[in-house]
């Protein structure tokens, strides 16, 4: 029996948990599913362009095992793009170091440790907040029209 894997380190949530293409109802997209890891992968490596042995390093997880996350990652963006599918990011064996709280009142993000919670948004006070990372947490598998 394979023993499971590492967990992946990861800075701060994505902010988008889906991209489609415009112009098309969801109804009639399939769907590509991209984990939080790949999508973590993908901004080490293609947004903040560091090297892979930096980026891993950053994941917790080995150069190797980087190198297959990222490819897997790429494939599929190219996928989406290349197919008009809908790219949904979710799921993967992750520990999330920061996250980022949302005001639902005025739309106000902030960056804080994971570890911490927070009771009021900084700007306007309203106790309206939520936390991105724990909507990736408790989203389950239980999207239509999968996808590999």
């Amino acid at each position: 029996m394979r023993e499971p894997y590492r967990k992946r380190r990861i800075n701060v949530p994505p902010r988008f948990n889906n991209f489609k293409p415009s112009g098309v109802p969801r109804r009639f997209l399939k769907q590509i599913d991209i984990t939080i890891d790949e999508y973590e992968a993908l901004r080490l490596t293609d947004y903040l362009q560091l090297e892979h042995l930096e980026a891993s390093e950053r994941m917790n997880i080995s150069r190797p095992t980087f190198t297959r996350l990222i490819e897997k990652a790429r494939h599929k963006v190219a996928q989406a793009i290349v197919n008009g599918r809908e790219l949904v990011i979710e799921g993967g064996n992750i520990d999330f170091i920061n996250t980022l709280h949302r005001c639902k009142d005025c739309d106000e993000i902030t960056l804080q440790p994971f570890s911490e919670e927070s009771k009021r948004c900084p700007d306007c006070g309203s106790s309206n907040v939520e936390n991105l990372a724990m909507n990736f947490m408790k989203r389950g598998r239980h999207r239509r029209g999968r996808f590999k």
